[in-house]
């Protein structure tokens, strides 16, 4: 079901043992969307606000070998709540529906810490980044005895750079630079039960001109290009209840620049798997519960994360 980008913060490490150390990539879309995620909205062409309550625990600062980084104490907690607006238009001649999405995330707690009474990490709360999207959803195919094939879509999202920053800190709410983060999404039905989806996005991020404190008297920074990908395996246990594992990937694939020079070693990367439902009260009122449990991470932090989310149809 649709719903777009969620971002959450973005994470800067001060000096650290002699070297600058910064978490580079604005927050996205990790998990936040799993089930049935290529498919249309069951309501139907309307109006329809999702609100997502979002929990991550922390407590591993990796470093470019996956290490711990040389902290007393590595913990970091937040909790947001995400408020997302979605138009679905009626379909045109081919069968696709044109919409827009606005999405309006909140860090409403952010909580550091390093052992070493938050000398090395801190944090604000605040207004995130404002996400716009502009898409395309096609209609459900069936087979010939009318069960469900495939479902696709495909969205452009531009990130706006209007959330709270405060280059001194090390946890923002928002990331001081403006991101474009296009996907493609769809889910195919193996049987009318079982069926699996993925949203594949292309992440490009411009400049920042009030870096992080982290990386020392530099003028602008630039986080690298990325790819990441939710992806989700749902078995409809009747017409109400799903259930199902869902994961989440990211891989940095450029370097990240400094006044306009890569510098290597900062390259981020993760990915999560974990348990989730999802249950339909209505064609008009959807709850999903997803937890996951990350590994792998790279130039990133690495916890554990749990995703609220309810879809409600307005008109």
């Amino acid at each position: 079901m649709h719903a777009s980008r969620l971002p959450l913060l973005t994470l800067g490490l001060a000096a650290l043992a002699g070297t600058a150390q910064a978490y580079d990539q604005p927050s996205v879309n990790l998990g936040s969307t799993s089930f049935y995620d290529g498919a249309p909205l069951p309501g139907g062409p309307g109006n329809y606000l999702v609100e997502y309550l979002i929990y991550g625990k922390a407590s591993r600062f990796n470093d470019e070998h996956g290490d711990k980084l040389p902290l007393p104490k590595q913990e970091i907690e937040t909790f947001a709540p995400v408020t997302q607006y979605i138009h679905l238009g009626q379909p045109m001649a081919s069968g696709w529906m044109p919409g827009f999405t606005v999405i309006v995330p909140w860090l409403a707690h952010a909580e550091v810490d390093d052992g070493l009474d938050n000398a090395v990490l801190s944090s604000r709360e605040g207004v995130g980044d404002i996400v716009l999207g502009a898409f395309l959803q096609s209609s459900l195919t069936t087979r010939a005895d009318g069960s469900p094939l495939l479902a696709q879509r495909i969205e452009a999202e531009v990130i706006l750079p209007t959330g709270a920053y405060d280059r001194d800190k090390s946890v923002n709410p928002g990331g001081n630079f403006w991101s474009f983060n296009p996907y493609y999404a769809a889910t195919y039905w193996f049987t009318p039960r079982w069926s699996v989806s993925g949203r594949f996005w292309y992440l490009w991020n411009a400049k920042n001109r009030d870096p992080s404190t982290a990386f020392g008297d530099v003028s602008s920074t630039q986080a690298g290009q990325a790819l990441h990908a939710n992806f989700a395996t749902q078995y409809a246990l009747d017409d109400k209840l799903s259930v199902g594992l869902a994961g989440y990937w990211l891989k940095q694939i450029s370097d990240t620049e400094v006044d306009g020079r890569d510098v290597s070693g900062r390259r981020e990367q993760v990915w999560a798997i974990g348990p989730g439902l999802t249950y339909s009260f209505s064609k008009e009122n959807i709850l999903t519960a997803n937890s996951y449990f990350e590994q792998g991470a790279e130039n990133r932090t690495e916890g554990n994360k749990f995703v609220l989310s309810f879809v409600h149809k307005l008109f």
